[in-house]
């Protein structure tokens, strides 16, 4: 099984299912559906140092989900799953229920 580390601040999310009925009952078909915004961390990056010698601090776990930003990060895929590398500020902010 292959594996993927994130380098640096970036982070491993698997995004969640999109919604396949729309509110008014209507069932859509993958081509009309957006690419979901809510995804689960899967993996940190590395950590390192900002441009300014800071520690890089993460603002999410593992297992959280979180709702990121629509066009942001770079699709891979990783043992037929895909998944997506994107930056930690490309992560709009953690989802609670």
């Amino acid at each position: 099984m292959a594996s993927i580390k994130p380098l640096g601040n970036r982070v491993l999310v698997k995004r969640l299912e999109a919604e396949a009925v729309s509110a008014g009952g209507i069932v859509l078909p993958d081509s009309a559906q957006e690419k979901p915004q809510e995804a689960e961390v899967v993996t940190l990056g590395t950590g390192g140092t900002d441009d300014n010698g800071k520690d890089i601090v993460f603002d999410v776990s593992i297992g959280d989900k979180v709702l990121i930003s629509k066009y942001g990060g770079t699709d891979v895929k990783v043992d037929g799953e895909d998944l997506l590398i994107l930056t930690q500020s490309d992560i709009l902010g953690v989802l609670t229920d």
